[in-house]
């Protein structure tokens, strides 16, 4: 059976650009191969899909899913040029069965790159919204927070009765305290390089323009985008965020936009700066919160913080 007259539509211009994309992928590894990308030929689209599930050159294997979505985008690419590719074809079947039956494994989120969260913010305009979503990627990306931990923290040290958290602002970056199972938790967050990428200075210029003094330090907007409100955010908003903006950064072009929303969730922010900061491996996990020390609510003391900027280490 072949693929004439139920050809793939691109539904929108993401759509039609991943499939151009697709094009010039297989087009390429056929001149490093030798061989012809026209006219179809079964066995050697079989071959090129099997070598999208290998990793190459530092590139990583793709999903089956995305391996599948890559055969569509050829499929659609040959009938546009007049031409039909049989998917049904043994050789191209036998590498489809063979990724169902060994990549079945659950896809895990992927952790964000710090050159990624910078592309993810700079999607972002300079109104008020976007000076609260810039200042909770930064802070929940570096201080490596769970969603429900961003949209929990309250400004200042005496935090109300629905806070999970609080921040306190200092010359050398910011102090965020919040409630795990087994007690208080710290987390130091050290100014960054540069005013574009330092969390700090986007969580000041969100708090300065919000007029927030005191209370939740994630709010709502007005419908005009002009105002901050007293409503604390929902951690949705956090997802919701992360996907819009991973989406508008063009990250992971290779793949699909249904693959690509299905990869980024607010679990990425959490998980990115534990891959990124090239730091001690125990102090990188003790400021992640990957494990955490029991502790009373923490006093002044006379303890020298910010020894490890981790910010500064994952390039920030």
């Amino acid at each position: 059976m072949t693929e004439t007259s139920k050809q793939a539509t691109p539904s929108s211009e993401n759509t039609s650009k991943a499939y151009a994309a697709d094009w010039r992928h297989f087009a390429r590894w056929c001149r490093l191969n030798g061989v012809e990308p026209l006219p179809p030929a079964p066995p050697i689209v079989a071959q090129y899909l099997a070598d999208l599930a290998k990793p190459s050159g530092g590139t990583p294997a793709l999903q089956s899913t995305s391996i599948r979505r890559r055969l569509s985008g050829l499929v659609w690419n040959f009938a546009q040029r007049g031409l039909a590719l049989d998917r049904a074809a043994p050789e191209i079947t036998a590498v489809l069965d063979t990724l169902r039956r060994t990549r079945a494994t659950p896809k895990r989120k992927d952790p964000i790159r710090p050159d990624e969260i910078l592309m993810m913010t700079a999607t972002l305009p300079f109104d008020l919204r976007g000076l609260r979503d810039r200042a909770l990627l930064l802070i929940g990306y570096v201080g490596g927070l769970s969603r429900s931990e961003i949209v929990g923290l309250d400004f200042g040290d005496a935090p109300g009765t629905e806070a999970t958290g609080w921040i306190t602002i200092l010359e050398a970056g910011a102090v965020l305290t919040h409630a795990t199972r087994t007690g208080w938790r710290e987390v130091e967050i050290g100014r960054g390089s540069g005013e574009q990428s330092c969390p700090v200075h986007a969580l000041e210029q969100w708090l300065h323009f919000a007029k927030i003094q005191s209370g939740p330090v994630f709010v709502r907007t007005s419908r005009n985008g002009k105002r901050a409100l007293e409503t604390r955010l929902n951690d949705k908003h956090v997802a919701r965020l992360i996907k819009q903006t991973a989406l508008a950064a063009g990250l992971r072009p290779e793949l699909s936009e249904k693959d690509r929303m299905a990869l980024f969730s607010g679990h990425s922010l959490r998980s990115g700066l534990a891959h990124a900061a090239k730091v001690d491996r125990t102090v990188g996990v003790n400021a992640t919160g990957v494990t955490s020390a029991e502790m009373t609510r923490p006093s002044e003391d006379d303890r020298v913080r910010f020894q490890v900027n981790l910010t500064k280490a994952a390039g920030l």
